[in-house]
């Protein structure tokens, strides 16, 4: 009988290893599986790339992965916001890698390494520093229809920590709104992918016109309860 349901965070994570890409769902404070982020501080893991949208709010979730010493590199967007002083630090101070990607560029490598895409060309940053490699080489480019393009190559992860809404046993996904963001491309970019649901249902509850992340992306399913989300990226129970 296929049960992907986890008893705990710490059973769902414990074959996280050292130096792991692990690809975190989320959109500023939407869908941010905040509760498989603290379990993996507390699971260990370290010298990790942390694949995400932004570098972490306050210092709860990815910051507080980052102040533990734990990350050594991040890829996202948006490194910078109001309250992304942790962040802001450790990059000043030498203790973390960033590789910035354009928001289109991430979610478009995070889906041609679930989709079986060698690589793609596109022509956000052609022509800017975006167009070099993390080593300064310039990326290879290409005039297509006339217009400079860049070639951009797939980010595939290890584990995929994701938010859901609501999941079955066999782990098919259905997410709430804006939360779902991230989560669809990168529960098949991963070659695991844990994912945090606050129901779970019976086989044959989810309409199968709406599930959005089929059980075959998805190897653990843990139940969390609801909280809050609030200003600043701080949560607090519901």
């Amino acid at each position: 009988m296929i049960d992907k349901i986890a008893s705990s965070v710490a059973e769902a994570l414990q074959g996280v290893q050292d130096g792991a890409t692990v690809l975190i769902g989320g959109f500023g404070t939407a869908g941010i599986p905040l509760e498989l982020i603290e379990g993996l501080i507390d699971q260990g893991a370290r010298d990790l790339t942390v694949v995400n949208n932004n570098a972490g709010n306050g210092d709860t979730g990815l910051a507080a992965l980052l102040q533990a010493g734990r990350v050594r590199k991040i890829i996202c967007s948006f490194p910078r916001q109001a309250d992304s002083q942790v962040f802001d630090g450790l990059y000043r101070q030498g203790r973390i890698e960033l590789e910035l990607v354009p928001q289109g560029n991430l979610a478009e490598r995070l889906r041609a390494a679930g989709a079986g895409i060698g690589a793609f060309y596109t022509p956000t940053g052609f022509g800017t520093e975006l167009a070099l490699n993390p080593d300064g080489s310039p990326k290879e480019t290409r005039v297509i229809n006339g217009r400079g393009h860049v070639l951009e190559y797939p980010i595939h992860g290890d584990v995929a920590l994701i938010q859901a809404e609501r999941g079955d046993r066999w782990g098919n996904l259905t997410y709430r709104q804006a939360a779902r963001n991230f989560g669809p491309v990168m529960a098949t970019a991963a070659r695991c992918t844990v994912a945090t649901v606050h129901e779970v249902v019976e086989l044959g509850q989810l309409d199968p016109e709406a599930i959005v992340t089929p059980g075959i992306h998805v190897h653990q399913v843990v139940p969390v309860p609801r909280r809050v989300t609030t200003a600043g990226g701080f949560k607090t129970a519901a």
